[in-house]
């Protein structure tokens, strides 16, 4: 920091005079990736006391992607971004900025983001890590609209990307049935041509529930140790219960004020995809919202919870099954749940996406107040009130992460 004495007046930011006239911004290209590798819920079974009924009836998850060992974040991250690079037709370097939401990063720092650059030779663009769990992706494409209608910044590229089977606990089957590894990335830029682009966004955050969905270890409060290293604190407990209440009540409030700011109606939604989380909180908010359950577009039965991997690759997927359609300047409005972000609000997204006919993709984001610390009630998304019975060990972190 400096403090300076002028002699003269000071000049103006070299942004000033651009950010009277704000632009809007536009998804013009998505890209995403699934590992190889399949676990089914009989290969589950195998592993922990559970069954493909169970796990099927309560989640509504048939079977997940398991990353390779060898295969990071970065690389999932990558393999999406390329996609989406592609699909936008752009050079990688045009990017100016690449934001990477995940709550399973290559290492602490760098950035993850930072290893992304390098593997798609990205040399100009600036890099950014977002944490915040589920909501991740949507948090990190509020972060990319700023910068481009502000004028700082031309092209974002933003992803979302998880290898949560790295830090999942593999002898809990509240939780192990959940979690998936993939990636999704969109290309975000300002259009032209008086296209809409994003049109509402509700965001916001909530810290004080930060004891039913998180990962206690591995950070400054409670670095992994010799004592430590066999309590699982590096993995996932979760208060099932907890956040699946939530999870309804969610999106449907966060649904209904991102449909107030856009000003529309649920009637004027084409395609709603939700936080890929739980498929009894999607059907119970496509009941509370009044909207038929065959206009959301789930992949979670084939994927599992990716978490901040989800959005971007559901959208994608969305597009490719012909839910909606490319080009033209015309598209859909996309709303988004990202789910419930520890301690995050809540969040919702409406935007145009590059498609032909104007259709609606809606997501509703709403980080739960019962949501982890920046992990995501989300993902909590597993478990339903009647899988409580089940209710998995939560190990304490120095006394600080009891219930309080």
């Amino acid at each position: 920091m400096f403090a300076v004495r002028m002699n003269r007046p000071p000049r103006s930011s070299p942004r000033s005079a651009k950010t009277n006239a704000p632009r809007t911004v536009s998804i013009i290209g998505t890209g995403s990736y699934v590992p190889e590798k399949v676990n089914t819920n009989s290969g589950l079974s195998r592993m922990v006391d559970t069954t493909d009924e169970w796990i099927t009836t309560r989640t509504g998850i048939k079977e997940r992607r398991i990353a390779a060992k060898e295969e990071c974040t970065s690389d999932m991250a990558t393999k999406a971004a390329l996609k989406a690079i592609e699909q936008a037709g752009i050079k990688a370097e045009e990017i100016d900025l690449i934001l990477v939401a995940t709550a399973t990063p290559d290492m602490m720092f760098p950035a993850t983001a930072c290893f992304v650059q390098t593997k798609i030779g990205a040399s100009k663009a600036a890099c950014l890590d977002v944490g915040a769990a589920c909501a991740g992706f949507l948090f990190a494409l509020e972060i990319a609209q700023q910068f481009i209608t502000s004028h700082t910044y031309d092209t974002v590229l933003v992803i979302g990307a998880e290898k949560l089977t790295s830090i999942t606990n593999w002898s809990d089957r509240n939780t192990c049935v959940l979690f998936g590894d993939g990636a999704g990335a969109a290309i975000l830029k300002h259009r032209g041509g008086g296209t809409h682009g994003v049109i509402s966004t509700y965001i916001g955050s909530d810290g004080q529930f930060s004891d039913i969905l998180f990962m206690p270890g591995g950070g400054s409060r409670t670095p992994i140790t010799r004592d430590n290293v066999d309590q699982q604190l590096q993995t996932i407990p979760m208060s099932g219960r907890d956040v699946y209440k939530q999870a309804v009540i969610a999106m449907l409030e966060a649904s209904r004020k991102v449909l107030d700011q856009a000003g529309i109606t649920i009637d004027d939604i084409a395609c709603v995809i939700p936080n890929q989380a739980n498929m009894r909180s999607s059907e119970g908010s496509a009941d509370r919202l009044k909207i038929r359950s065959e206009k959301f577009y789930v992949n979670l039965d084939r994927e599992g919870k990716t978490e901040a991997g989800a959005g971007a690759g559901a959208t994608t997927e969305a597009k490719r099954a012909g839910r909606t359609s490319d080009g033209g300047d015309e598209g859909g409005r996309f709303a988004g749940d990202g789910g419930r972000p520890a301690g995050r609000r809540g969040g919702q997204e409406g935007q145009r996406l590059p498609l032909k006919q104007d259709r609606a993709i809606e997501q509703g984001e709403r980080s739960g107040r019962r949501c982890a610390q920046d992990h995501q009630a989300g993902a909590g998304r597993a478990v339903e009130p009647a899988e409580e019975r089940h209710r998995p060990h939560r190990p304490s972190v120095h006394g600080e992460a009891k219930r309080r």
